[in-house]
């Protein structure tokens, strides 16, 4: 496959070897696996164990492990995080408010740790699978959602090879090749995810029907590929990306951000920090909103930001600035966009803001460094 080819070749290094992703147990994944086994060049593989996967999922990989004499690099969510989410809003809160805040948990997070250390990916998106978030894909981008090797917008390369393959075409090759796929696709179900969010479709209906079926289809994406969800399609959700309309019409959202270090700030939190006369140590505080991508892909940069700063005299925090408080931002915070990232020192009453796109923990933490 020449493309594929291509993408190994411009990419691949013995020490930074591209990785093809299996996202979860998608046929178009071991599609790719068996064209990056055909190239004869090194390659990894990897796969979201959210820990809500069917049983059969579970023997595909190993399936998959033997037949291609490879181990799967599994990547499995936080277990502190899981049991605050669980134990706050219980085990099946996805069917009330959304799957975006536990795909959040148990799947972006887990894949932004694995792509930090990456130049590019490869992905088994196609165009045909969602016509709603994935008519427009590209065979090569430059990742919107997730940070690589070097840090900030723009430094993860993301390839989706099949992207112009048709369905009925990668089933043809799979045959040929007579590779494992799940067996739950003998079963009806063509887009498998976790077990809860995912089942059989009927005669006729698309494939992501299956899937998130309590859901907008407009917003049917988990996060791994959130970029595809377009602008119009968000504000339609009310500015939330979460695809969750309650009975009553209100959208819940999901907050990002969530960490003991990072101080969730009010209004009048803000205006304090403003009058210098209130302000007893610096501060660093992110201006956001919990449905913008670029705010989500630097979730992770900024929470291990707060960590390292507990203790030195900064204190962290975030400012939710969409809605009602998006005016009083852009008046009184030099919100332009998000996200937008403040600094107060001790010194100054008025905040300094921070000038770059990269927004890696080295980056973020230079700029406290120059200022505090």
């Amino acid at each position: 496959m020449p493309k594929l080819d291509l993408s190994f070749a411009k990419y691949n290094s013995a020490s930074i070897p591209l990785i093809v992703k299996i996202i979860l147990c998608g046929a178009e994944d071991v599609a790719l696996i068996e064209y990056a086994h055909l190239t004869g060049r090194p390659f990894r593989v990897f796969s979201l164990d959210t820990g809500r996967l069917n049983p059969e999922t579970y023997k595909f990989f190993d399936e998959v492990e033997k037949h291609y004499g490879i181990r799967i690099e599994y990547m499995f969510p936080d277990a502190d995080e899981v049991q605050a989410l669980v134990r706050s809003k219980g085990l099946f809160s996805f069917y009330e408010d959304g799957h975006q805040e536990c795909c959040r948990v148990r799947k972006v997070r887990p894949l932004r740790r694995a792509l930090r250390g990456l130049r590019a990916w490869i992905t088994g998106q196609r165009k045909d699978q969602s016509p709603g978030t994935r008519s427009e894909i590209p065979v090569v981008q430059v990742d919107p959602a997730f940070e690589g090797l070097e840090g900030g917008i723009g430094s993860l390369v993301k390839w989706n090879p099949v992207a112009n393959v048709d369905g009925s075409d990668m089933w043809n090759f799979l045959r040929a090749m007579n590779v494992p796929v799940n067996s739950l696709h003998s079963q009806g179900y063509i887009s498998i995810g976790c077990e809860p969010c995912t089942r059989p479709v009927l005669p006729g209906q698309h494939e992501r029907e299956g899937r998130w079926w309590w859901e907008d289809a407009k917003a049917k994406e988990c996060g791994l590929h959130k970029g595809n969800i377009k602008e119009e399609s968000v504000a339609h959700l009310n500015g939330t990306g979460n695809g969750a309309i309650n009975a009553n019409g209100s959208v819940t959202v999901a907050d990002i951000f969530k960490a003991p270090s990072v101080i969730s700030l009010s209004r009048s939190g803000v205006e304090n920090l403003l009058k210098l006369e209130n302000r007893r140590e610096p501060w660093l505080v992110v201006l956001y909103a919990p449905w913008c991508r670029f705010c989500q892909a630097m979730e992770g940069s900024y929470v291990e930001l707060a960590d390292k700063l507990v203790g030195t005299g900064v204190k962290v925090g975030k400012f939710r600035a969409d809605g009602e408080q998006k005016a009083f931002a852009q008046q009184k915070l030099q919100l332009g966009s998000f996200p937008t990232i403040l600094f107060f020192p001790g010194h100054s009453s008025r905040p300094i803001k921070y000038p770059s796109e990269n927004r890696d923990v080295d980056s973020l933490m230079a700029f406290v460094n120059a200022l505090r």
